[in-house]
């Protein structure tokens, strides 16, 4: 992969990251259904909030995402329940699943859909970052209380489908069909602004 394309992936996928929150219930059958390191893709738009507190179901949802709409700029309520949104047809990696007492957080990073193979062959120190990041999050938040502007009919409505699947349980993106190739491990030094693979200097990204 070219150094002018590998720089504009990590750009465009960990530039300006936010996290956002989505929960919802799914039966243990539908939650099974993810796997680290998986690449799923949902095909409508993904509705989710800024604003993060305790779980209102049994799944959780945190996504990282450098390139959520804010609803707000369009709609002055929305920012009440501090909306965003997703493209339809957007990809993720399943980067963390979380499971405490009978709740569970699945941790998702948005990733571009020219970049999926990438994704699916490499990790990287990023990636662990914000997966420590996330588990931290869930732990602190699962049990504290709910934002009474998100427990509308209406944001349940929005947020109750699974993300990545159907209501059977059939998922949008088959990631088996990805050519896989030897594991990766990336190291990307913001500060020397060099990246490495599988500890070896490769080049400098920036």
């Amino acid at each position: 992969m070219k150094n002018s394309r590998l720089k504009t992936i990590y750009n465009e996928t960990f530039s300006d990251l936010k996290l956002f929150y989505r929960d919802t219930n799914l039966s243990e059958d539908l939650i099974s259904k993810y796997k680290i390191g998986q690449i799923i893709q949902e095909k409508g738009f993904t509705d989710m909030t800024s604003m993060g507190a305790g779980l209102s179901g049994n799944l959780r949802y945190l996504i990282a995402s450098a390139n959520a709409k804010d609803i707000s700029k369009f709609n002055p309520d929305s920012a009440k329940i501090g909306h965003f949104l997703l493209d339809s047809i957007a990809y993720f990696k399943v980067l963390d699943i979380q499971k405490m007492d009978n709740q569970t957080q699945v941790f998702l990073l948005n990733i571009p859909d020219n970049s999926i193979s990438l994704f699916k062959n490499s990790t990287s120190n990023l990636e662990e970052e914000i997966t420590e990041k996330a588990r931290k999050k869930f732990v602190d938040k699962r049990n504290i209380a709910l934002i009474s502007e998100l427990q509308t009919e209406d944001w349940k409505e929005r947020t109750k489908s699974p993300i990545g699947m159907n209501e059977n349980g059939e998922l949008f993106f088959d990631d088996s069909k990805i050519k896989i190739e030897s594991p990766k491990k990336i190291e990307i030094d913001i500060e020397k602004k060099i990246i490495s693979i599988n500890k070896k200097p490769w080049w400098k990204i920036w």
